[in-house]
């Protein structure tokens, strides 16, 4: 009887941190073993109940506290982040459970501006985010990662993190206080991946990763915009010639309209002026509105206006316009016409038109160039809160 009751004994949370990093430990020497993976699944359940709670066991902080404080110390969260993939399905769903409340957890009568836990992962340990990002690989991991890192990146200095990591595979991530706001990237680190996951993934993969991505972009409107900045012809490289031009239906139409959201964006304004005034850029978008699917001409739609409604057009953009005037004319009245209830809609399109009518017969240089903030040196992003 002693020997069943110490069985049911429940862990200590420094105990319990300490075991499941060992079970972990086993499970990457001896993958699919059933009697690891089983004591794994126990011993994570109990580590949820800790942090969760339920309606008959109420949460205690200073317990909470402890399995925080122990985890940290262990080096846990990494060693989760790395196995997500290798757990059971449930197991994977107490993971994701438990790493999220360890993320916001803040002791009692803190003062500090973020939870330990994140302060630890951007001083100490930024491999965790890393990890979690990597989970994208795999599609076992890459919802529980996911949810995880979204709630990671409700803090600005993880953002900073994904973004300006440019480690290799087995190499140190960059600290917080490595980060240099505004530097250019070489294309090669954490965040980059994020095109492929989302173009190449399956539909699921591909789905997370893509809401995990526009949570980057959009969450912290300051940082991101310093470093759009710093990487305008890389990142809208990237995102041109593989988001909105990719074969997937889902993936290009939301990337359209993500990137509609971005340029409109009054904390975008100097990447908004600096992307419409390329040539380039508008050929893609008059592509758009001819494109087979009416949503993803509706969505290509609201781009389009930004070049026709912007008042220092560039001589390309300018050129490119004049020289279609009389085909854009004809077809912007026809343009989704079916569209009859969305009385905004067929406002912009008389806008345009009206706008289009009122072009010079040849480009008239801008008043002021729009542009110069980008591809110079001198950009002077906000410091990370």
């Amino acid at each position: 009887m002693a020997f069943l009751f110490n069985r049911a004994r429940p862990r200590q949370p420094a105990e319990l941190s300490r075991s499941i990093k060992d079970l972990l430990a086993r499970l990457w020497e001896t993958p699919n073993g059933q009697k690891v993976e089983e004591d794994l699944a126990r011993q994570l359940a109990q580590m949820k109940l800790i942090v969760q709670g339920t309606q008959e066991v109420d949460i205690l902080p200073e317990q909470v506290h402890q399995l925080v404080q122990a985890a940290l110390h262990d080096d846990l969260l990494f060693e989760l982040a790395r196995s997500i993939a290798s757990l059971p399905f449930e197991a994977r769903k107490d993971t994701q459970t438990i790493f999220s409340h360890i993320l916001r957890f803040n002791p009692p009568n803190s003062n500090a501006s973020e939870p330990p836990a994140i302060t630890y992962i951007v001083n100490n340990r930024p491999e965790i985010l890393i990890e979690l990002c990597r989970g994208y690989e795999n599609s076992k991991s890459a919802m529980p990662c996911g949810t995880i890192l979204r709630e990671a990146l409700k803090f600005e200095v993880v953002t900073a993190i994904i973004l300006y990591d440019q480690s290799a595979d087995e190499e140190p991530a960059i600290k917080l206080n490595n980060v240099r706001l505004g530097t250019k990237q070489t294309g090669e680190g954490v965040f980059w991946n994020f095109f492929q996951w989302i173009n190449r993934g399956s539909f699921e993969v591909s789905a997370d990763a893509f809401t995990t991505f526009r949570e980057i972009l959009t969450k912290h409107k300051g940082l991101v915009c310093g470093y759009l900045q710093a990487n305008f012809d890389l990142f809208f490289s990237k995102y041109n010639n593989i988001l909105v031009l990719s074969d997937s239906y889902v993936t290009k139409r939301q990337s359209i309209k993500l990137l509609g959201e971005i340029l409109l964006d009054r904390a975008n304004y100097g990447v908004m002026t600096a992307y419409v005034d390329r040539g380039d850029h508008l050929k893609l978008c008059m592509n758009l509105l001819k494109d087979d699917r009416k949503m993803v001409q509706y969505e290509g739609f609201h781009i389009f206006k930004v070049f026709v409604a912007n008042p220092n057009k560039s001589i390309t953009v300018q050129r490119i316009l004049i020289n279609n005037k009389d085909r854009l004319l004809k077809f912007l009245p026809k343009f989704l016409e079916d569209r009859t209830d969305d009385d905004q809609f067929t406002d912009e399109k008389s806008f345009l038109v009206r706008q289009i009518e009122l072009l010079p017969p040849e480009p008239i240089e801008p008043t002021r160039s729009s542009s110069g903030s980008i591809n110079g040196s001198g950009v002077s992003p906000p410091a990370v809160a």
